[in-house]
């Protein structure tokens, strides 16, 4: 199955549509198909789950980013970074590798041990 997202005012997601592989032999065909069906003009952008098309699966509130190429969920905090090659967002301290559970502390700016 062929998945394409709906974008809307400053390319954000406003809906991911499955399109049969039989319809969508490319990625024209499920964006014609789509705005046949719903008689629009929307634009659509074909993504997959498997991150071989635009970086990563888009979800409802993501922005495609078109000098990327790439869908980017919305930053989780003011403090993260994105990665340019992955197009997602990056803690600007690694996770800890201890086993142990954490949260991210806006605040202080690190994780902290869930209790």
């Amino acid at each position: 199955m062929a998945h394409f997202a709906k974008l809307g005012v400053g390319n954000i997601v406003e809906r991911v549509e499955v399109v049969s592989n039989d319809i969508a032999t490319t990625e024209q065909a499920g964006v014609d198909f789509l705005n046949n069906l719903y008689k629009t003009r929307d634009v659509w952008k074909q993504t997959s789950y498997n991150n071989t098309i635009r970086k990563n699966f888009a979800g409802i509130g993501f922005h495609y980013d078109q000098a990327r190429d790439a869908f980017i969920a919305p930053k989780p905090f003011n403090s993260w970074i994105l990665n340019e090659d992955t197009c997602r967002w990056e803690a600007p301290v690694a996770y800890p590798n201890d086993g142990q559970r954490y949260n991210w502390n806006e605040t202080i700016k690190n994780w902290e041990l869930v209790e």
